[in-house]
């Protein structure tokens, strides 16, 4: 779909909503199809503001919203974040502003946008979009899947059921929160090869199975693209795959979620 292009109607039928993905350093968003999976648009994508403070990310994504076209009145809208959720109020902030913690995320993104939205925590809608359209759909037993970006975000998926806020990233691991050594942001910031970074990865998902005793775990997140250059490295007992949704998992999941309100345990 070229730039500009209006979104296709809809077949009849079909279920439309709006999924936006905010992460520490841009923001992405897309009107999805949620009963196939497939966006109806082009990604959007624009920079998270300096500081990511509320005010700000939320005029931004007042702008990419508009960016998208024309939306169906009873279209709803799914926003992940990278925090805690709890009932709509933001419980930690990570790579972005402390403001966020303890705050009325959703309140203020109904006001903002003027529609009602659904508020989750980003790696549990990557997670969610996993189960439901990639390479956890119809797969059982204890699922993790994992987003290495800014941050390492986590969803745990048992069965098809999404147990949400799990924030395995920030295991303290020798003395530090791991995610510091570990995301990918850590390899850019380190100029690691991918052999330095997948040790510190092999360290994590070890622990991991340690902890869990996985099935299976599912690797997220934009640099899952490379995922040739550094899942091969890894020797652990559970199966290590990359998300077949890559980086659509968070726009997929928080816009099926958003039709979904009720599919969260907590």
């Amino acid at each position: 779909m070229s730039e500009g292009t209006p979104a296709p109607t809809p077949a009849s039928g079909t279920t439309v909503a709006v999924g936006i993905d905010i992460g520490g350093t841009g923001i992405k968003g897309a009107i999805v199809d949620v009963s196939t999976g497939e966006l109806l648009t082009d990604r959007k994508k624009l920079n998270t503001p300096d500081g990511g403070k509320p005010d700000d990310i939320a005029q931004t994504v007042k702008e990419l919203v508009g960016s998208l076209g024309e939306i169906p009145a009873e279209a709803s809208v799914g926003i992940c974040f990278p925090a805690v959720v709890r009932h709509g109020v933001t419980m930690s902030a990570a790579n972005v502003s402390k403001k966020w913690i303890g705050f009325e995320a959703e309140k203020l993104f109904e006001k903002t946008l003027g529609r009602d939205i659904a508020f989750v925590n980003d790696a549990d809608a990557a997670g969610f979009g996993e189960a439901t359209y990639g390479e956890a759909k119809g797969k059982g037993g204890l699922i993790i899947v994992t987003t290495l970006g800014t941050g390492i975000g986590s969803a745990l998926i048992y069965d098809g059921v999404l147990i949400p806020n799990a924030e395995l990233g920030h295991l303290e691991i020798g003395g530090v929160d791991y995610e510091t050594k570990a995301a990918y942001s850590a390899k850019e910031r380190e100029d690691l090869s991918w052999k330095k970074w997948a040790e510190r990865l092999q360290v994590y998902y070890e622990t991991l199975e340690k902890l869990f005793s996985p099935d299976l775990f599912i690797v997220g997140g934009g640099v899952s693209k490379n995922h040739e250059h550094f899942l091969p490295l890894l020797d652990l007992e559970t199966p290590i795959v990359p998300a077949t949704l890559r980086n659509n998992a968070g726009i997929l999941g928080a816009a099926l979620l958003s039709t979904k309100r009720t599919s969260l345990v907590g």
